[in-house]
């Protein structure tokens, strides 16, 4: 070999040791800097070096992170996990009823987008019901994974996979071309490399999917830690206001028992009574019957009030300029605010203190510091140091922090109200995505003037835009959506992929492990496999994907095999981290929450690692033969 594989190799090797000896480094500064080099150096081109942003995967990913974040910002997924959670008792139960509907939404969404929708409503659930959700977040990040490898748009590693795998049949062609003998050999061999099929990869991956949820709802979720939850530690200490809530014709809840509804075990909330018409119900009994235009009072936490108002036709009555429409709604915003000695708020009370004329605000609840306050809220008197949590524009806190009438002006986190009159449109348009990946995967090899409607990256970006246009999401919230930290770490690591091969150390290695591993196609496949599960559990798996993909192919190419198995072997691979907390991004959001530490992935995620290699090495080379 020349010194230019020398150099891919290295900067490779580099960039991987230093993630492992800078935790805190950042990934994409890494890869960056790594591609940086091999195109200094010359092993690459300029225009072979950026091709990596304009790749299918990249503009695949964004659009579907767009989209996810339209799902939650209309609550479409509060939705789902009220229908998901609703009735469960226990953690065994909770499980039972996660596991398919999570296999099922990540094999058509981004699961790291579905782990970031899914675990509020999870810690939710278990503060409601004092459950440590040590137990459930693991399992919802491996369930996720597991659920990404039945289709090729369930994952980014897939689709990753998906846009190298053109690269590489354009690279083969060009490889033998002059050469006759080569070239007919290369015919055979470049079909094997055509992009996955939507569901192919679901032949193997929803076995493995099926075996590992049913490991973990059996005796997964026990060799986790019962670790108590911090929430509710400090539940006690938090500031309790008193919240009157309206019940309007359009709620859901209209028709169900308080217990039925889940306004029994809110956690830091307690519903306090129910004002029908005048008829004051109090105490409130579990089996009472929700009607509308009831007026619930609760005494609780801001957060659960939160968590309450996002609920579609239940909303604060406590002061009548309460903006329920939901366009000018979606505008404003909630803030806590203390009043101060000098506020003319102090005595008079709620209703007579015309906040909007004021402040351009609705009062929804109010905190008095070491009384409990019982009464309707609009009959209350104002005094100095009283907190109230209000309906605010955008500018209030800034308007307002230094105001004389105020001690403090805080916002509230997590409040952006919910555009429940989206809720339809977005799963629509969600819907619409599904299907429209579904039928293009049908004529995924045709080409011709349709070739726009059959890439899964046009459809994202379609749908993505229609998020926007139909005003279920902001074009800056759409922004926001796009991680561009992920995206910048893949188009990088496809770019030192690109080093890898057009360096020519991609075929020198491969030459060296079939040369070593001799005419022993099942060994090669589980040495390829076990290689990119090593560096899948240690390094971002995108980027093994990118990297070992060529690598996959060049060991088929010298070994004289079909490279599909080897494809799929890599595909699978990188895309099932259980082992540590930093293989796969959504073991890492869960990490924080859940209160894990590393060996609580290796006590949980060690037996679902080697059920599903098991199943992988044993499947593919039945499904996708080696000749």
């Amino acid at each position: 070999m020349n010194w230019e594989p020398w150099i891919a190799v290295g900067v490779i090797t580099a960039v991987f040791v230093a993630l492992q000896v800078r935790r805190g480094a950042p990934v994409d500064v890494l890869f960056l800097s790594g591609l940086v080099l091999v195109t200094l150096t010359g092993v690459i081109t300029p225009e072979e070096a950026v091709s990596g942003f304009a790749n299918p995967a990249v503009l695949t990913i964004g659009g579907l992170l767009v989209v996810a974040a339209g799902l939650r910002v209309t609550g479409v997924l509060d939705w789902i996990g009220r229908w998901l959670l609703g009735a469960a008792r226990s953690e065994r139960a909770a499980l039972g009823r996660l596991a398919p509907a999570l296999v099922a939404a990540s094999a058509f969404l981004l699961n790291t987008a579905l782990v970031a929708m899914m675990m509020p409503v999870i810690l939710d659930w278990c503060r409601r019901l004092h459950f440590s959700p040590s137990r459930l977040l693991l399992p919802l990040s491996y369930l996720a994974i597991l659920g990404g490898v039945c289709t090729t748009i369930g994952t980014s590693t897939t689709l990753v996979v998906q846009g190298k795998l053109q690269d590489l049949q354009a690279e083969q062609i060009a490889a033998t071309e002059g050469d006759v003998e080569l070239a007919a050999r290369a015919d055979k061999f470049v079909q094997q490399l055509r992009p996955l099929g939507l569901f192919e990869i679901g032949r193997v991956g929803l076995p493995c999917a099926l075996a590992g949820a049913a490991l973990l709802w059996l005796v997964g979720f026990r060799l986790l830690p019962n670790q108590s939850d911090l929430l509710e530690q400090l539940g006690e200490h938090r500031r309790e206001y008193l919240v009157e809530l309206a019940v309007q014709t359009t709620c859901p809840l209209v028709g169900q028992t308080v217990e039925q509804a889940g306004l029994r075990s809110l956690p830091g909330l307690f519903l306090i009574e129910i004002d029908r018409g005048g008829e004051v119900l109090t105490p409130v009994s579990p089996s009472d019957v929700l009607h509308a235009a009831d007026r619930l009072v609760f005494t609780g936490v801001v957060s659960t009030i939160v968590d309450l108002e996002k609920i579609p036709g239940l909303v604060p009555a406590a002061d009548v300029n309460y903006e329920v429409q939901p366009t000018k709604r979606a505008r404003r915003r909630w803030t806590e605010v203390v009043l101060s000695r000098t506020s003319p708020l102090i005595g008079v009370t709620v209703k007579q203190a015309n906040f909007r004329q004021r402040y351009n605000a609705a009062v929804v609840a109010v905190h008095r510091n070491g009384v409990r306050l019982t009464n309707k809220i609009g009959n209350i008197s104002l005094e100095p140091g009283d907190t109230l949590l209000l309906q605010t524009r955008d500018d209030f806190v800034k308007t307002f922090r230094n105001h004389r009438d105020f001690y403090l002006v805080s916002g509230v986190d997590d409040a952006e109200p919910r555009r429940h009159h989206k809720t339809a449109t977005a799963a629509a348009l969600a819907a619409g995505l599904i299907a429209w990946l579904v039928v293009a995967s049908l004529f995924a090899g045709s080409v011709g003037v349709w070739d726009g409607w059959r890439s899964p990256g046009v459809a994202a970006l379609t749908i993505a835009v229609l998020m926007v246009l139909t005003r279920c999401l902001r074009a800056s919230e759409a922004r926001s959506a796009i991680d561009l930290h992920m995206l910048v770490t893949i188009a990088a690591a496809l770019g030192l992929g690109k080093a890898l091969t057009e360096s020519g150390a991609a075929a020198g290695v491969a030459e060296a492990l079939v040369g070593w591993v001799g005419d022993r196609p099942w060994v090669l496949l589980a040495v390829v496999y076990l290689l990119a599960v090593l560096f899948t559990e240690t390094i971002t798996n995108n980027a093994v994907a990118a990297m070992l993909l060529p690598l996959a192919v060049a060991v088929a190419w010298q070994g004289g095999y079909s490279p599909r198995p080897f494809v799929i072997a890599i595909t699978l691979a990188s895309s099932l981290s259980f082992v540590t907390p930093i293989g796969y991004q959504t073991n890492l959001m869960v990490m924080g929450p859940g209160g894990y530490r590393p060996f609580d992935y290796i006590r949980c995620g060690g037996p679902l690692a080697l059920l599903v290699t098991a199943i992988a090495l044993s499947l593919i080379p039945w499904i996708w033969p080696f000749s």
